[in-house]
């Protein structure tokens, strides 16, 4: 169990490290710093090795070049047994850098010369404990160290007259005095490449912050595209691909502010669920004319024309919008399409063009709730609202695009709009005048009472009609009345 917690809370850390935001100014930054200091140690590392293996070289040749030197000027004074002359010419050794000491000694192990004259004409000892020895040829060099603690290469060649070894020459070179140069070159690449690395942090922040601000914008404008700031620009002067990015945002952000605003203004006109499917499929055989059933809904103000004759215009416009608003509210509020104004009608449709199966109901529902809306806000002044007679019926229509190729619009025909507009005509203010067939699908869900058999124009035989009163099962409205006035309407 505790191997089991434990593997939940690494997944746990895990899982929080993964949701950690790193701005990209300080991803951007971090790499290039890396890719600066990676690259700076590896070439200064590069370097050191090279300069040591040279200075090492360089200071092996040296010694060489001297080890030679003494070889080929001591035969002559060695077989003379001239000691002045040897130890004159070993003294000229310590005027080169690096070297410590310059021994000859002869076949008797005996030191001829020195650099340190109280070791002349003593027992050649050796030099203790050696290490790394190689053979090149007739020279063998090594490395041990002195009794000053001095880190010392020793190089060492017989000296050779006709054939026959006369003695041997050491030539001691110093390889703290390498490692001191080494340091030295090591200081002045570590503060070359400090240099290098600050300036490197200080473009690297400022790549970092030049790339992550546009960026930045850009994600900024997108928050603002996607809340509908269809008119957020970003203002990017650059010329490059950040540049022509920043063009093409603002060109697509003009683009759905433009069809935005298309939408909103054609959906006034189509309705919301037209333009939604035209949005959404634009070659759907929807749009071709079709035979369905619908139910139509047609609404009504009696006394209008005289009302409009002996009232200010603006105050008639007002309060036919105030209706038109809450006809519409309620229609749409039940599914149903308002299809057009006519006058001082409308003309609400519900199975079209989203079919519902309950398509008759939700009709003489939105007309039951419409009635009691209009009771009760015409006693706020608008008389308009207390004259309004309303007039379903229901049966099959033409529904689809109708019009010419320069202007069309969604509507639908037959003698069923016909029809509820004829029982539209019967209905007096405050009423809603239903058909036979709405009466005989729904008698067990509403309150409705015969009329008298009418005629009706258009139609040679007489139909039944009923007042409808209400619903059974009759909901509260006032919600919707306190939505029409947070809404502003007049």
């Amino acid at each position: 169990m505790s191997d089991l917690s434990n593997k939940d809370k690494k997944n746990k850390n895990k899982c929080i490290l993964c949701r950690v935001a790193i701005p990209i100014w300080l991803q951007l930054s971090l790499v290039t710093m890396l890719i600066i200091f990676c690259t700076t140690i590896s070439l200064g590392y590069l370097f050191f090795q090279q300069e040591k293996e040279q200075l090492f070289d360089q200071t092996v040749k040296i010694g060489m070049v001297s080890l030679h030197y003494f070889t080929s000027n001591s035969r002559i004074p060695l077989i003379q047994d001239n000691t002045l002359r040897l130890n004159t010419l070993i003294r000229e050794a310590l005027e080169i850098d690096g070297i410590l000491h310059a021994i000859i000694i002869d076949n008797n192990m005996k030191i001829k010369a020195h650099t340190d004259h109280d070791k002349i004409d003593q027992a050649f000892r050796g030099f203790g404990i050696v290490e790394n020895q190689v053979q090149k040829g007739d020279i063998t060099y090594f490395e041990y160290i002195s009794p000053s603690e001095q880190h010392v290469l020793n190089l060492n060649r017989p000296i050779v007259f006709k054939n026959k070894k006369l003695g041997e020459v050491h030539v001691g070179v110093s390889i703290d005095f390498i490692e001191r140069l080494i340091r030295e070159k090591t200081e002045s690449v570590i503060w070359l490449t400090s240099i290098i690395t600050f300036f490197g942090i200080l473009i690297a922040l400022g790549l970092g912050f030049r790339f992550s601000r546009p960026i930045a914008e850009l994600v900024h404008a997108t928050r603002e595209i996607g809340k509908g700031n269809y008119q957020y620009k970003v203002e990017m002067n650059r010329n490059d691909e950040l540049g022509n990015l920043a063009a093409s945002f603002n060109r697509m952000s003009r683009e759905l502010w433009t069809k935005s605003l298309m939408q909103k203004s054609f959906g006034k006109y189509v309705g919301h669920e037209v333009l939604e499917m035209i949005m959404a499929d634009p070659e759907n055989e929807w749009l071709k004319c079709r035979r369905c059933r619908a139910t139509m809904l047609f609404t009504d103000i009696r006394g209008f024309t005289a009302y409009s004759e002996v009232n200010v215009p603006e105050v008639v416009v007002e309060q036919l919008n105030q209706y038109f608003q809450i006809a519409t509210g309620v229609i749409l509020e039940y599914g149903g399409y308002v299809d057009k104004f006519i006058g001082d009608a409308v003309l609400g449709i519900f199975g079209v063009p989203i079919y519902h199966k309950d398509h008759m109901e939700r009709a003489v529902r939105a007309a039951v709730k419409m009635q009691e809306i209009f009771s009760k806000s015409s006693k706020d002044g608008n008389l308009f609202l207390a004259s309004i007679g309303i007039g379903i019926h229901t049966g099959e229509v033409v529904s689809g695009n109708i019009g010419s190729h320069v202007k069309m619009e969604y509507t639908v025909i037959g003698d069923s709009v016909n029809v509820a507009s004829r029982l539209n005509g019967l209905a007096e203010a405050g009423e809603i005048v239903i058909s036979k067939d709405i009466y005989e699908q729904l008698k067990h869900r509403i309150v409705a009472s015969p009329r008298p058999i009418q005629t009706i124009k258009g139609r040679a035989e007489s139909i039944e009609t009923f007042l409808l009163k209400g619903m059974k099962d009759d909901k509260d409205i006032d919600d919707f009345i306190r939505d029409v006035k947070e809404n502003n309407i007049p």
